[in-house]
């Protein structure tokens, strides 16, 4: 039976660039019909006045690389309009993978996006070997959106090398050949694309490096021209380069000469750090340059603070390297929150010192520490910070937030913003956003399950950027809807989507931009074994349509199930 669906009388916001327009968009059978003044036939009407409709936004960098196998529905992401999400970034993830395996990868994949040990055994059922094998598990699945997968890095090496990628040792030629067989068969089978890691944060429970880090070039050659060789498929890595000088030159042309030669495109993060505030511009500068010379690389900007949400029902809070409270840190909630409450525990946590400096430095930063209310904010004034407000209330800045997070029986919570926020505002982001070369990313998510909560960074930049921002440039409608839309699905290689044009795939919000929100972020437990995640909702979407189904009315979900597994294009 056809399926008919027509948008009616909203503002349209295609993906293009171009300014706003009144138009209808029609969807027969999952597809774009006509975009223009259409008269109502047999259609579902989607009633769109007062709404702006752009396309379903395209979602490059998350991590539902496990929660696919639990969950059909990529809840928060798609709470917040996008309708194609990427997964395998930052080179973890579950698959190629033997069985004896299997505990290394789990391990790889808690510590570096802080999703649960006792969450991925209890979730995984582990059906799959290879890559095929993975693609083929998931093509068997409907979901609320679409998602693609890219190769990554660190289980292919394991796949490929076992120990010795674990020791990190230098590839053979035979590890090398294996390892571009291996991605060629995935991205035949469909694989979007290959993810490494390069960042020295990322690391083991056992704090050693990951698998992939600093691998030689002539391994992430023979991978890349793996891709060459099957004509399709893009590069994705996250990198310390913007916080490096003279090495991140060096480190900068490994992956330009990747491009050059391989010809497929590649993706990085771009973000500003306390500790070399410009280092991102030299990057871009870079990127800019290698652009010029038609070798394609593109920045992936996250469009608020990269930050962390901190509390004492969450994975990180200012006190965890104090001694009185690691004593605690292992308790049950309720037990631990109890605990907290005594006035001798209160005193004896706050006469300490941190045994770790470097952690209590980025945790207990009480200058940079900011209450999370009712009203998120993401571009928090100094004033406001935790030391500012102690220092008003005369008392010390650790007893203000010990206080803070025993707020609503000990669900406070406390927000630092850790990246893109050195001078204490979002100007370098906006530049970042302007730069031609960069794209919205970084989301992670599925990731970083009590520590973060970005995937909303569509609403927000939606809301943000183009209306709420008061302290600085904002950006057009149009130009932030054409980044996580035409920009992101071009940076993937995706054709078929990201823009509200006949032939397009009926992805399509239609969104109360007036109402456009966000809630604080919260915690909840429904994760397999009882795992904990941060989500954050919205209001604001009055639909949101996976193929032309309506996903999301009213800013609720739909249970409908239409989202495919999306192959290279």
């Amino acid at each position: 039976m056809t399926q008919q669906v027509l948008v009616h009388g909203g503002l349209l916001v295609d993906g293009t660039g171009s300014e706003p327009r009144e138009a209808d968009v029609e969807i027969i059978d999952g597809r774009i019909t006509r975009v223009g003044q259409i008269t109502p036939g047999r259609h579902e009407m989607i009633d769109a006045r007062g709404c702006i409709v752009t396309p379903g936004f395209v979602d490059i960098h998350t991590h539902y690389d496990g929660h696919v196998m639990w969950d059909t529905s990529l809840a928060p992401t798609s709470m917040h309009g996008v309708t194609s999400a990427v997964m395998g970034n930052c080179g973890v993830g579950f698959a190629p993978c033997n069985p004896e395996h299997r505990e290394m990868l789990v391990e790889l994949m808690e510590a570096i996006e802080d999703i649960p040990e006792a969450v991925l055994n209890a979730g995984l059922p582990w059906n799959w070997r290879s890559f095929p094998d993975y693609l083929e598990v998931l093509a068997s699945k409907h979901f609320d959106i679409d998602v693609a997968a890219q190769v990554p890095h660190g289980a292919l090496r394991v796949n490929v090398m076992g120990e010795r990628a674990v020791r990190r040792e230098v590839s053979t030629d035979e590890d090398r050949a294996e390892m571009q067989r291996l991605v060629r068969e995935a991205v035949r089978a469909g694989a979007v694309g290959f993810s490494s890691s390069r960042i020295r944060a990322h690391k083991t429970r056992s704090g050693n490096f990951t698998p992939d880090y600093l691998a030689a070039e002539d391994e992430l050659l023979a991978i890349a021209m793996g891709l060459k060789l099957e004509g399709k498929g893009v590069l994705q890595f996250v990198t310390d380069i913007s916080d490096q000088h003279e090495p991140g030159v060096a480190e900068f042309n490994i992956l330009r000469r990747l491009v050059q030669k391989s010809g497929r495109p590649l993706s990085l993060n771009i973000t500003q750090r306390e500790i070399d505030p410009d280092g991102w511009k030299r990057l871009m500068a870079m990127i800019g340059e290698a652009n010029n010379q038609g070798i394609s690389i593109k920045g992936q900007i996250m469009g608020r603070p990269i930050g962390l949400v901190l509390g004492f029902e969450l994975t990180q809070n200012p006190f965890m390297a104090y001694p009185s409270f690691e004593a605690l840190a292992k308790l049950p909630f309720a037990d631990k929150v109890r605990r907290l409450a005594d006035p001798a525990v209160r005193r004896s946590i706050l006469a300490e010192q941190a045994n770790d400096p470097e952690l209590g430095g980025r945790v207990a930063a009480f200058d940079r520490l900011f209450e999370v209310d009712d009203n998120p904010d993401y571009e928090p004034p100094t004033e406001s910070s935790i030391a500012a407000r102690a220092r008003h209330s005369g008392i010390g800045a650790a007893a203000y937030a010990y206080d803070v997070l025993m707020k609503n029986g000990g669900h406070g919570l406390l927000y630092r913003p850790v990246l893109n926020y050195a001078a204490g505002n979002l100007d370098a982001v906006h530049q970042m956003l302007t730069d031609p070369n960069g794209v919205p990313g970084l989301s992670d998510g599925g990731a970083h399950c009590g520590m973060t909560c970005d995937s909303s960074i569509t609403t927000f930049n939606l809301a943000y950027w183009t209306r709420d921002r008061k302290l600085g440039p904002r950006l057009s409608l149009a130009k932030v809807v054409k980044g996580h839309t035409a920009d992101t699905a071009a940076v993937m290689g995706f054709r078929d989507r990201g823009l509200i044009a006949p032939g397009m795939k009926g992805d399509v919000n239609v969104i109360d931009y007036d109402r456009l929100r966000l809630y604080p972020v919260e915690v909840v437990y429904d994760m397999p074994a009882g795992g904990r995640r941060l989500v954050q909702r919205a209001t604001g979407y009055k639909a949101t349509l996976v193929s032309g189904v309506p996903i999301v009315r009213d800013d609720q979900h739909t249970g409908a199930r239409p989202g495919r597994l999306v192959r290279a294009q």
